[in-house]
């Protein structure tokens, strides 16, 4: 934040943190619960449209917002990195990968972020947004790729097995985690951000209009038949819709805008834990030792990226 901003009141700070490390733990079970009987773009699409409407309506008839062209152009560029790439892609995973693992995959997030931090600093020598990383930084760095070799390496190299991993829904996952870092910077150093509710309006509205692009893309509408949907993924849906969305992710986009990165991606230490119970109590999926130990190495490096002592990071432009 810059140093004219505001003042955050630490509860709401506290509220806003609390519900990406509780609420976003367990959406990994929703969306593997909703994918079961519909499909993964276009469930993701329906969810993002009727949340960001919801959203954009109540801050129209409360603030009348009136969000300029640039700032649709930009939020729709940062709607297609989180919700087509990020969301979208982990949904199409976890049609074939447990929940549980997913969550663990996609928390190598703050390994994605220090690298394009890094990367801008030195493709780009942009020295007010990029950051150096720290020895302590590498170790983390290096700890995260240690933690996501053990975690799915083996299944992998043996083409699947009982977990039913291949190649093509790892992939997805890190792709998925590379896309939601990119938009998650680009949110930030945005240079005529929207207020962060109304950000979270378009990005949910634009995102889903990318979602429904995919969706017929793959087809996906004309195989679709609604009474096929059972009730416990329609419940899901409703969950990530509401829960998942006008919570979870209104509050990671407020704190991206009044809080680090750093500290905001803290969440990756919840999520897995939350995920990984949810996911061995309700659905009950397979809790081995490799992934135990996969996930103490993970949340360690992802600990020590976290308090390493980079370059101060650049504010957004005002």
């Amino acid at each position: 934040m810059s140093a004219s901003a505001p003042p955050v009141a630490r509860s709401a700070l506290l509220t806003a943190f609390a519900a990406i490390y509780l609420v976003w733990g367990s959406t990994y079970l929703a969306i593997r619960v909703a994918v079961e009987t519909m499909p993964p773009f276009l469930m993701a699409a329906s969810r993002f449209l009727v949340s960001g409407a919801l959203l954009y309506g109540f801050l129209w008839f409360t603030r009348r917002i009136r969000p300029t062209a640039r700032q649709w152009f930009d939020n729709s560029v940062v709607g297609a990195f989180l919700m087509l790439g990020g969301n979208g892609l982990v949904c199409w995973a976890e049609q074939k990968v447990p929940s549980s693992m997913a969550t663990l995959m996609v928390s190598v997030g703050p390994l994605v972020v220090v690298l394009l931090d890094w990367a801008v600093l030195v493709i780009w020598k942009d020295t007010k947004r990029g950051a150096r990383p720290t020895l302590l930084t590498f170790t983390g760095l290096l700890l995260g790729i240690a933690g996501l070799t053990l975690l799915v390496g083996p299944d992998v190299l043996r083409g699947g097995g009982a977990t039913g991993l291949d190649l093509l829904h790892v992939g997805a996952l890190v792709l998925a985690c590379v896309l939601w870092s990119t938009g998650s910077l680009v949110s930030r150093y945005a240079k005529n951000p929207a207020e962060p509710f109304t950000a979270s309006a378009l990005q949910m509205l634009t995102g889903s209009i990318w979602l429904f692009a995919m969706s017929v893309l793959m087809g996906e509408p004309a195989h679709f038949e609604f009474a096929a949907v059972t009730a416990r993924s329609f419940w899901a849906w409703s969950y990530l819709t509401t829960v998942g969305s006008l919570v979870g992710f209104t509050a990671f986009v407020w704190l991206m805008k009044h809080s680090t990165p750093a500290r905001v991606y803290t969440y990756t230490y919840v999520n897995p834990i939350v995920a990984v119970f949810l996911g061995w109590l309700l659905l009950h999926e397979p809790v081995g030792s490799r992934m135990l130990a996969a996930s103490a190495v993970i949340i360690a490096g992802v600990a020590l990226i976290t308090a390493a002592k980079t370059k101060p990071a650049a504010q957004p432009a005002r």
